[in-house]
């Protein structure tokens, strides 16, 4: 039976962690784009079941810069949805030979995003699942003031990835320049021709409000 493998990538700024897990379907297609789990600020441990329930794909997976395995090697304290983006990129250009389908989740979700109004040709699908872009609601003053005054003051103390977190999640210019780079497509399900992605928003307010 296949094992899970795990691998270094050397990066500007970081050296990066992420595992394989390969197919242990013997009936599965061959020729079926790897599934990505991606999540920030959690890491891969944060997937191993959620992985399991997939053993007709090979699941990738992978730890944020500063998370876990994933160490930073410039002391640089912010780490942008944009910085993510092209490590993730450089993730599935080491570990896939065709677009991924992408399942991302959270702060994740926003990273996601960022990847694909980037590198459009790198996902085929992606489900952003509760992206917290909440400077794109209606009511986004009063949301944000909620995450900024309530929410991020108490989680900054638990680690240093929720503190970057909230710096990436609570600044209302940047959800909304990731969101417009996208050309709108976090609202609903898309698809286009070419090497654009489907794009499906999941469960939040964020995915259908701009």
């Amino acid at each position: 039976m296949p094992h899970k493998t795990t691998h270094t990538l050397d990066v500007p700024g970081a050296v990066l962690t992420y595992d394989v897990r390969p197919t242990t379907d013997p009936d599965a297609d061959a020729t079926a784009p790897i599934l990505m789990l991606l999540g920030s600020p959690m890491g891969a441990s944060g997937f191993s079941t959620l992985a399991s329930h997939f053993p007709d794909r090979t699941v990738l997976t992978y730890d944020p810069r500063g998370v876990e395995r994933s160490e930073k090697t410039d002391g640089s304290l912010e780490s942008t949805p944009e910085l993510h983006a092209e490590d993730i990129s450089r993730v599935v250009a080491d570990a896939a030979d065709q677009p991924v389908d992408l399942f991302a989740t959270s702060g994740g979700a926003v990273n996601a995003l960022a990847l694909v109004a980037r590198y459009p040709e790198q996902v085929r699908t992606l489900v952003a699942h509760e992206p917290p872009l909440a400077a794109l609601l209606p009511d986004r003053e009063a949301a944000l003031a909620v995450a900024r005054d309530q929410i991020c003051p108490s989680v900054r103390s638990r680690a240093f990835g929720w503190s970057s977190f909230c710096d990436s999640t609570t600044v209302a210019g940047r959800n909304r320049s990731i969101t417009e780079r996208t050309n709108g497509r976090s609202e609903g399900i898309v698809t286009k021709a070419g090497s654009s992605p489907r794009i499906a928003c999941v469960s939040s307010d964020s995915c259908t409000s701009r």
